[in-house]
């Protein structure tokens, strides 16, 4: 057992050290043992982490993992670096749903799904990380495409945009489809 505890300390060191969120094949590799014994030191660690009166959390997304803090810890963290938090405007928002579950889609299509200019939104989005350019648009001017972050993931606690609430969308004759399609 002192292995495995050996390889459990290593993977929350790993974790909490990684700038990005790191697959099960990279720490399986890291660490010389199977995907499965990674799968099994991430549950022990969560475990851990649960029953503790503990500020950490095994975060999850796209299936990479990072160490990081509890959504309950956060008016302490704020505290300590003095910032106050930065609220989206209604606008921000409009847009970054808009990307969210249309993406990727360029400025033009958001435009004229608002019925107004995004502009200044768009580039509040991508300032604060939430959204980047993903690519150009194959049609006349190559207008560039947008979509999510993993930031946008992380801000909003989302494993992946598969966790995004399912919407009722409309056909343009305004017959019902199915939901969440």
């Amino acid at each position: 057992m002192l292995f495995a505890d050996q390889e459990m300390a290593a993977l929350e060191a790993l974790l909490f050290v990684a700038k990005e969120p790191l697959s099960i094949s990279k720490l399986a590799d890291i660490l010389e043992i199977s995907e499965q014994g990674v799968v099994e030191l991430l549950e022990g660690l969560r475990e851990r982490y649960e029953s503790k009166d503990s500020g950490l959390t095994i975060v999850e997304i796209d299936n990479c993992f990072r160490l990081g803090t509890k959504p309950e810890m956060a008016s302490y963290i704020e505290t300590l670096y003095k910032q106050p938090v930065q609220i989206l405007s209604n606008a921000a928002l409009e847009v970054l749903s808009i990307i969210a579950y249309r993406q990727p889609i360029t400025r033009g299509e958001i435009d004229f799904i608002r019925g107004v200019q995004s502009d200044r939104s768009l580039a509040t989005l991508v300032e604060r990380g939430l959204v980047q350019e993903v690519g150009r648009k194959d049609s006349p001017g190559r207008p560039i495409l947008y979509g999510t972050t993993e930031h946008f993931l992380l801000h909003f606690g989302l494993k992946s945009l598969d966790e995004l609430p399912k919407l009722d969308i409309y056909q343009e004759d305004g017959e019902e489809m199915k939901k969440g399609s």
